[in-house]
């Protein structure tokens, strides 16, 4: 021990990790959420996360956490690029003790599905819809399952757990950026898409609806974003000409960056 430090002058608190992760399906952005199995806020769902052991990382924390509470694949969760978000401390938010919680977010296409049963300090795991996800509830207290190991899944309308509904709107955020300025985009198409199947994921995970014209031509403009497939087309329903086909190109970002509108229509 350093001369002249003495620990117990300080009030000791806990530090635990949290996950926003995110991935597209059925053409809508989901986030994984767990539902709490244990006091407090049994019953009620959340991000998954939990406390960091005394000789371990935060991210090697949420990592762990990730595939206890969700059942997923080692493997799966060992490859997830998690981006760390940034720090919670406000006094009161966990009412057990004083809590501190790095939180992690992550974009991420063709997740599987999670463990139906959950694990660790979770009875259930699944993707949500974010706008499901992101509904208001009845905030700390509330009571929305008192038998989580029991009847129909009350939904996830009655709120988030914890402080996570502020996470979960900084990570959306986050993650919205994080197309702006990436090719992460064309993850979530098929090896050849269109430019309206492109268009489709930015105004799923900005959940805006972008002028077609003039996304086609900041995407063209953009070097390396993508790379036209010769002589390829495909018919997408309408009456007009097939459409051409593309694939991604070398580019890793995007310069210039391709900017959400800073106002426009929501879809």
């Amino acid at each position: 021990m350093t001369a002249g430090y003495d620990p117990h002058a300080f009030e000791p608190f806990a530090v635990t990790v949290d996950l926003a992760v995110f991935t597209v399906r059925a053409g809508a952005l989901h986030v994984l959420l767990i539902r709490r199995g244990q006091e407090p806020y049994a019953g009620t769902w959340a991000l998954p996360g939990g406390f960091v052991l005394p000789r371990e990382s935060a991210e090697t924390a949420a990592r762990r956490e990730l595939a206890e509470e969700t059942g997923l694949s080692p493997g799966v969760v060992a490859a997830l690029h998690l981006e760390q978000l940034r720090t919670y401390s406000d006094p009161d938010r966990d009412p057990r003790m004083r809590v501190v919680s790095v939180a992690f977010t992550a974009l991420v296409p063709d997740m599987p599905e999670p463990a139906a049963g959950g694990g660790g300090d979770a009875d259930r795991a699944r993707w949500v819809p974010v706008g499901e996800a992101a509904a208001p509830g009845p905030g700390p207290g509330s009571d929305p399952d008192p038998d989580p190991g029991s009847g129909p899944d009350p939904g996830v309308g009655s709120g988030l757990a914890f402080d996570h509904a502020v996470i979960l709107a900084d990570a959306r955020e986050r993650v919205g950026s994080k197309l702006e300025y990436t090719c992460l985009a064309s993850a979530f198409c098929p090896p050849e898409f269109t430019l309206g199947e492109l268009q489709a994921v930015y105004e799923t995970v900005w959940d805006t609806a972008l002028d077609r014209p003039n996304f086609r031509r900041k995407v063209l403009a953009t070097p390396g974003f993508v790379e036209a497939v010769p002589g390829a087309a495909r018919l997408t329903g309408g009456r007009g000409k097939p459409a051409a086909l593309y694939r991604p190109g070398p580019a890793t970002t995007l310069h210039p960056p391709l900017l959400r509108p800073s106002e426009g229509p929501t879809r």
